[in-house]
């Protein structure tokens, strides 16, 4: 499993609020309709959900790719500080302990995954669905409050897979 670091974290957090920026509607909008305005997030929400879990599973394709676009992150990010800002690479930033999945919590990741390629594909919010599994990726591990909306992911996921196919831990 690869370690964020700073510069991972740092390209999760600008994709979060790049969408949004380009998504805030304002703030007398928000007051007189928030339901649809806030159904609007829903796509880049559920992805980023599935991009933590994503970088939960350590092994097998899923991992490898989630793997890969944290590598990839964190290189990006650690360049961009360096170069852009004059900051270090390389630090760590991941949290101490995660919880991982479930041979049934990976099955239901495994379920999910086809749902997210279909869905980037065929749907018209691929780019929100895209978007939000590389922020998940990026901050799914990290030790800020990012990080720590891993731990009930997991669980949730974890319980469900043992709902679903009927084993009992």
């Amino acid at each position: 499993m690869n370690i964020v670091t700073i510069g991972g974290v740092t390209v999760g957090l600008c994709i979060l609020i790049a969408t949004l920026v380009q998504w805030y509607p304002g703030y007398r909008t928000l007051k007189k309709k928030p339901v649809p305005f806030l159904g609007q997030l829903l796509p880049f929400v559920l992805a980023w959900a599935y991009g933590v879990l994503a970088i939960l599973t350590v092994g097998g394709l899923v991992g490898w790719i989630a793997d890969t676009a944290l590598w990839i992150s964190n290189w990006l990010g650690d360049v961009a500080l360096v170069w852009g800002v004059g900051g270090q690479a390389g630090q760590s930033a991941n949290a101490a302990t995660y919880l991982p999945l479930t041979q049934t919590g990976t099955a239901l990741v495994l379920i999910l995954t086809v749902g997210m390629i279909v869905g980037a594909k065929k749907s018209k919010y691929g780019s929100d669905l895209k978007r939000g599994s590389w922020c998940g990726i990026c901050l799914g591990t990290s030790a800020g409050v990012a990080g720590f909306a891993a731990v009930p992911l997991a669980q949730a996921v974890n319980w469900a897979g043992q709902a679903a196919y009927g084993v009992i831990a």
